[in-house]
Order: structure tokens, then C-alpha cells, then sequence
């Protein structure tokens, strides 16, 4: 008797969402704790921290309804076999339309434009509730409705342009890869990737933001003054108008190796009003490309890429699995869907792991910005970022632990405040 892979896919599922809302519940007793932190008591203002609480909880409210729907919907999909159903529904549109349904490529196309839609629509009214009710109900959200709906437009249109290609492309790989076909597979992500990274920042974001050059002087001065003390070869230093959409503040970089790039969110320059506390920031974005945390994290993501491919050769023409999930043919990309839901509880571990990683690098970085001399200005940015951002004063170790890509301020806090070991 065949293993039955999609109950034992679906029951994984319902265990992970249980450990995760036990989870989430434990982070909702933390968010409604009345006191800060001791560690912030002084730093955080009482009416800064009610407000957080606030939102805090909101979103908190928020998560718990839709993670739950989520699961619904997940697993009912699995079960009752709606996505065997939706390819030969997409099977019968190519006919209606006149195309051959017999090209896998047309079919998959006219699949994924169905699953587009269907998530799209699924997915609305909660994008426009938390836009529009929570992030609006506590200051955040600065777009309007006809923005919101013309962003949405423009990502469906570039899905749609860049989407049929590229799926295009890994059909053909692989039904003409052979027995190497795993680093074939690797090969065309690699080179996508890096296509990606060059042209969005120049051609996608633009669509959605402004770019506009940080305008002369002092700041302007100093961060230029920073990344050239680091030999940090900045090429250009732009501001973008976060404040557009949401007051939330950022900052980032990037670029490929002696072109490199830095943004600042208008909203991080409104709330920082201290220029050492920008440059403090950025100074820790910079300690991430000097202890090469950003080159580290790409070679970890290609090699678990590669990983992945290779264990989908294995299982791709495995007829017991497809059929499991009510399959009686077996689609490229279907087989990469199934191979993506038999993998999850890796993906669990794999996720806990890098944010084991990640939350390391983060106090290199802090740091390494420690050492320059910006130990006082960046402490005092990050407690800007995290009363303007109204981000968790409150958090529990599990759920932290868990899901944080970042430490919690009160960590970070205290490792800024440590001594620097004395070296004899």
C-alpha cells in the first residue's frame, strides 16, 4: 500500500500551526504585560509604549484570525483534492480558448494565472483591512485606496511579464536535464538571481518608489566620510519616499562588488533628527558587508537551493507521490509544489536556523558600529526606531527565539552597554 504523503503533508501542517498559535499565544500574554521591560524603563516613554501595547496587539488580534483561515484554506485545498481539480479545469480553459492543452508549458501558464487570481482575491481583504484599519488606526498607513489597488496592478502586470519566461524556461530544464539536472536547475536560479538583484533596484523599485539623490551636506558628508574610511565603494546615496505608503522607517544597501549603493527612507531622516544616529545605522548596515555577513547569507541560500533541487530529482518521478495528492500525470511544476509541501518540516528547521544565524550577525554588526565610536549614537537610533515603528517593548524568549530574524531592542541594548573585553 502506498505511503499516503499528502495526509501525512496535511497533518504536519495542522501540528505546525498548533505549535505556532501555542506560540503566538504565549507572545500575546507578553504584548498585554502593562510594564516595560526594566531594561527600558527611562528609555521608552510611558505614551510610547501604550501605543506600541496598542498596535502590538492589534496585530496580534489580526495574525491569530488570519493564520487561521490560512490553515483552513491549506489544508482543504490538500485534502479535498482542489489542486488536481484546478489543473484539469486549466486543461479545459486552454481548449475553450482554442491553445493545446497538451503543451505542459501553455498549461502551466494558464494554471498559475488561475492560482494568481485566486490568491489575489483570497488575499484582498485582509492586505486592505491591515492597511487600511490597523496601520491607519495607529498612524502608519499614508496611501490611498487608488495607490494601494495601482501597486497591486503593477505587481500582477510584472508577474505576468516575468513570470511565463522564467517558468517557461525551468520546464524546459527540466525535461531536458538528465541525470544533471539538479545543478542545471541551480545553475538558472544562480544567474536569475543575480539578474534580479541588478535590475530590480534599477528598474522594478523605481516603479513603486522615488529615488531621489541624498541632497548635500552634513549627513550627506559624513556617511560618504564613513564609507570611504571602510573603502566601502559607494557609488550613489539615495532617499526614498517611504512616507508615500507607510511611516515605518528602513535602510539599506545594495549592489555587486565595487558598485555598491545606499537608501534611506525619508521617514528614518524625519524621525532621526540627529544626524550621528543615521550614520550609526548605516554604519551597521556597513558591518555586514565588512565581516561579509551579505556574501555569507547568498553562499548559505545557493548551497540550500541546490540542496533542494537535488532532492526533488529524487522524488519527481516518483508516481506514488503524485498520486497521493490526486495527480495521475506528472507536471513539472506540480512536482515542485508537492516536493515544496513534503519538505516543510526541513524547512522548519532549515528557517530556525537561519535566524539562529541572522540574530548573530546582527550583534556583529551592532558591533562593529560599537567599535567606530557609535555605540551612544546607535543606541539611542534603534530606541528612535523602535518607539517611531511602535515595535514589541515585550516579547517571549520562545516566540523570539522562534521567529526574530533580529534580537529584541533589549537585547541589543545590552550588548551595546557591555564592556569591550580588556585585552592583555
Amino acid at each position: 500500500m502506498a505511503f499516503p504523503y499528502m495526509e501525512a503533508v496535511v497533518g504536519f501542517m495542522i501540528l505546525m500551526y498548533l505549535f505556532e498559535t501555542y506560540l503566538d499565544l504565549r507572545q500575546h500574554a507578553a504584548l498585554k504585560l502593562p510594564k516595560l521591560p526594566k531594561t527600558l524603563e527611562g528609555v521608552i516613554s510611558q505614551e510610547k509604549f501604550e501605543k506600541s501595547r496598542a498596535y502590538s496587539l492589534d496585530k496580534s488580534n489580526f495574525h491569530f484570525v488570519h493564520e487561521f483561515v490560512a490553515i483552513l484554506m491549506d489544508s482543504a485545498i490538500l485534502f479535498f483534492g482542489i489542486l488536481p481539480w484546478f489543473w484539469k479545469k486549466s486543461a479545459d480553459f486552454l481548449v475553450l480558448t482554442g491553445l493545446d492543452a497538451e503543451n505542459e508549458i501553455l498549461h502551466t501558464l494558464a494554471f498559475l494565472a488561475g492560482v494568481m487570481i485566486w490568491s489575489q482575491i483570497t488575499d484582498l481583504p485582509f492586505s486592505l483591512y491591515s492597511t487600511f484599519v490597523i496601520e491607519a488606526r495607529h498612524g502608519f498607513n499614508k496611501q490611498t485606496v487608488w495607490l494601494f489597488f495601482r501597486d497591486m496592478l503593477k505587481s500582477v502586470l510584472l508577474s505576468g511579464i516575468i513570470g511565463p519566461p522564467v517558468v517557461s524556461a525551468i520546464i524546459i530544464i527540466v525535461q531536458k536535464g538528465g541525470p544533471y539536472l539538479a545543478i542545471y536547475l541551480w545553475a538558472f536560479t544562480f544567474v536569475l538571481s543575480l539578474v534580479m538583484m541588478t535590475l530590480y533596484p534599477i528598474l522594478i523599485a523605481p516603479l513603486f518608489n522615488k529615488f531621489t539623490p541624498l541632497p548635500e551636506g552634513e549627513l550627506r558628508e559624513k556617511i560618504e566620510k564613513l564609507a570611504a574610511s571602510l573603502k566601502f565603494p559607494l557609488k550613489k546615496l539615495f532617499v526614498v519616499d517611504g512616507s508615500t505608503r507607510s511611516s515605518h522607517s528602513n535602510a539599506y544597501m545594495y549592489g555587486f562588488f565595487k558598485n555598491k549603493r545606499i537608501v534611506l527612507y525619508d521617514t528614518l531622516i524625519q524621525q532621526c533628527r540627529n544626524d550621528e544616529e543615521i550614520v550609526a545605522v548605516i554604519a551597521h548596515e556597513l558591518g555586514h558587508w565588512k565581516l561579509n555577513h551579505t556574501m555569507y547569507s547568498f553562499i548559505a541560500v545557493q548551497i540550500l537551493t541546490f540542496l533542494q533541487f537535488g532532492g526533488y530529482t529524487l522524488v519527481r518521478n516518483s508516481t506514488d507521490l503524485f498520486r497521493s495528492f490526486g495527480f495521475n500525470t506528472q507536471p513539472v511544476l506540480i512536482g515542485l509544489i508537492i516536493f515544496q509541501h513534503t519538505v516543510i518540516p526541513l524547512q522548519h528547521l532549515v528557517s530556525f536556523g537561519l535566524n539562529l544565524v541572522s540574530r548573530s550577525f546582527e550583534f556583529q554588526a551592532d558591533g562593529f558600529a560599537k567599535k567606530l565610536g557609535y555605540a551612544a549614537a546607535l543606541r539611542a537610533g534603534l530606541v528612535k526606531l523602535q518607539e517611531e515603528n511602535l515595535s514589541a517593548m515585550n516579547t517571549d524568549p520562545w516566540y523570539s527565539a522562534y521567529h526574530y530574524s533580529h534580537p529584541p531592542l533589549v537585547e541589543r541594548l545590552a550588548a551595546l552597554d557591555k564592556p569591550d573585553k580588556k585585552v592583555d
